[in-house]
């Protein structure tokens, strides 16, 4: 309540305000006003005066002038409040110059048009807006130049401002080499699996490339090391194998360390005609068990669901698969008891694709047994070049070694499959002390070499 009288007395008070503000500024000057002019009369004084002491003249009068007063602050605050300022981001910057001729650097691409007016105004120039800021350059030559924007606003009334206003652009003449194309193929990955690009083609072998020859520049023509025609062959429209079109193939022009060059390229795009090849074959799976059985075991036999699949790529990767297989690991640590594996299929570098993602490999074992396998040759590998090793002692250059496995492994082993090493990789002149290391052909058995190290002396050439 004490809030709500305060109100009340704030009101009353402004309206008894406005009272005294007229009965001073504006009833009282023309009362003063009205009994000057009736001195002044001759005979009509006496009406005049009369009828300018009523109560109601003096009234209306007054009202009057307060209505010319209100309407006339009305028209100002509406003027002032209709002014506004609008800005035109990103508007388009066109340049007038010979373009055969010269390149400009210091362009802006766009500029921000600030329009400032009456709002019904600023209306009008956005819709009949052409959205352009222009420059003219026509009568430039070569040079740095500082020049004004310019915008074109349809609506006089309506003032504009540039940022930026003005520019400083260089102007140098233009100039052109002959370069040729090379094609560089992009988002292979986008392909179908089975698919690959066996050749690339394009209607144009050479194109010409503009710009300048001053070192400064960044369209200098001289930084150009090469033109690729980037043939982005995930954008073919349902790719299949055989002949396929490629129109509007973008160029760009690289320098010597493979950043992009802003030069002008004619023509700018070409046309590329793909081969798409499904080169397939068959390759051979082998079964690498890895890791330790459990003890007193020994792995007696490994099937798996398939032996061959067939592999996907390109033809000269494929075609090395022929004479060779792909191996896949299981590992058989703590195995005690047959047992059935299931296992990804791993696809070798240069394959893109295989018929069977996974395998089921079965791994048997049985009870181990060893045997004995003498006078296994020790061969050096990896040893440098215009070097020669020897081992030093006697017996050193062969070993014998301990096979072990199921009876039924043991019974078929090939002696002559079984090899002993020793790696050089790294070593130079002199003595040294290296391992024994021993491999064989049966994966479901283990080598061991009763020698474990040597002693081998390595000369110069």
């Amino acid at each position: 309540m004490k809030m709500l009288k305060k109100i009340i007395r704030a009101i009353k008070k402004i309206f008894r305000g406005i009272g005294n503000f007229i009965d001073t500024f504006i009833v009282t000057p023309i009362t003063k006003f009205g009994l000057f002019i009736g001195e002044k009369t001759d005979k009509q004084a006496g009406k005049f005066e009369k009828w300018l002491n009523k109560k109601n003249t003096l009234v209306f009068i007054s009202l009057l002038v307060a209505l010319l007063l209100f309407f006339y602050v009305d028209s100002q605050a509406s003027t002032v409040i209709d002014s506004a300022a609008e800005v035109l981001q990103n508007q388009k910057v066109e340049a007038t110059y010979n373009k055969e001729a010269y390149v400009v650097e210091g362009l802006p691409e766009t500029a921000d048009v600030t329009l400032i007016g009456r709002t019904v105004d600023l209306y009008l120039a956005k819709q009949l807006s052409t959205g352009k800021v222009t420059v003219d350059l026509s009568d430039l030559k070569e040079g740095t130049h500082k020049v004004d924007l310019n915008y074109d606003s349809p609506i006089n009334s309506v003032t504009y401002k540039l940022d930026p206003s003005s520019i400083t652009v260089n102007v140098y003449p233009k100039v052109s080499a002959t370069k040729t194309i090379t094609v560089d193929v992009i988002n292979k990955d986008k392909l179908n699996s089975k698919l690959s690009v066996q050749s690339v083609t394009i209607d144009k072998e050479e194109v010409i490339i503009k710009g300048t020859d001053d070192d400064k520049s960044v369209h200098n023509i001289n930084k150009v090391a090469t033109v690729k025609a980037l043939v982005d062959v995930g954008g073919i429209v349902d790719p299949k194998a055989g002949v396929n079109t490629l129109k509007d193939v973008k160029l760009v022009a690289y320098d010597k360390y493979g950043n992009v060059v802003d030069v002008e390229i004619v023509p700018e795009k070409v046309t590329a005609t793909v081969n798409i090849e499904s080169y397939s074959g068959e390759a051979k799976i082998k079964i690498i068990p890895t890791g330790t059985v459990a003890f007193g075991k020994a792995i007696s036999s490994i099937s798996s669901s398939v032996n061959t699949i067939k592999i996907y790529g390109e033809e000269e990767v494929v075609s090395r698969y022929g004479d060779s297989y792909i191996p896949i690991e299981v590992d058989v640590t703590g195995l005690s008891d047959s047992k059935n594996y299931t296992v990804v299929v791993p696809k070798p570098e240069g394959i893109r694709e295989v018929s069977e993602k996974t395998i089921t490999v079965k791994i048997s074992v049985g009870n181990e047994e060893s045997i004995e396998v003498n006078d296994i040759k020790i061969d050096a590998i990896n040893l440098g070049p215009n070097l020669k090793a020897a081992a030093i002692g006697e017996n050193s250059s062969k070993t014998t070694v301990i096979v072990k496995g199921t009876r039924e492994v043991l019974d078929a082993i090939d002696p002559t499959t079984i090899r002993a090493t020793v790696d050089l990789a790294g070593l130079d002149e002199g003595e040294h002390n290296v391992k024994v290391n021993v491999t064989g052909d049966e994966v479901k058995a283990s080598y061991v070499a009763k020698t474990t190290m040597i002693k081998v002396k390595i000369t110069r050439n």
